[in-house]
């Protein structure tokens, strides 16, 4: 039963930021069974605190606690994190665009692999990474088991930069 429980929570990890669920939590609605959806059009996107031309929502669980969570993050044309790493795995999915992403502690932009959507990433825990769009809007879910965080390699850059020239 254990197994099976850390496999579920396993399936559920997820690079972003890490803000307070309540904040920033979707459009979702919740039936009087417990289950919860969350429809095309009533997303609740919020500017994600210090990161320019990052949006984000969290979608269910609260990242900054124990236990599964959902955000989604959106990325405006041009826009990438700057190398950072997380305390848990992650499992991402592309739901909109092409996302970018290079997986050292140096930001090189050009050198980033193109996923389309559909396709899926996992970000080990620790593991130095940058991500985000290029010449599109890009939207990725992002799944994993809290508390997470963000710790930048080079705070001193910022948080986001720029894609292109």
């Amino acid at each position: 039963m254990k197994s099976l429980r850390r496999m579920t929570l396993a399936a559920l990890i997820v690079g972003a930021a890490v803000v307070p669920g309540s904040s920033l939590f979707a459009g979702t609605e919740t039936d009087d069974k417990g289950f919860v959806t969350l429809k095309p059009g009533n997303e609740d996107w919020k500017d994600a605190p210090g990161y320019n031309g990052v949006q984000l929502m969290v979608v269910e669980g609260d990242p900054t606690k124990a236990g599964p969570y959902v955000i989604r993050v959106k990325f405006s044309p041009g826009t990438m994190s700057m190398p950072h790493q997380h305390p848990d795995d992650r499992l991402v999915t592309v739901i909109k665009g092409t996302w970018y992403t290079g997986t050292s502690e140096t930001f090189e932009p050009a050198s980033t692999k193109p996923l389309p959507t559909g396709s899926f990433m996992k970000h080990p825990a620790g593991a130095a990474h940058y991500d985000g769009a290029k010449d599109g809007e890009v939207i990725v879910q992002i799944m994993g088991v809290g508390p997470s965080g963000t710790v930048f390699f080079k705070p001193e850059l910022g948080k986001t930069g720029r894609s292109l020239p």
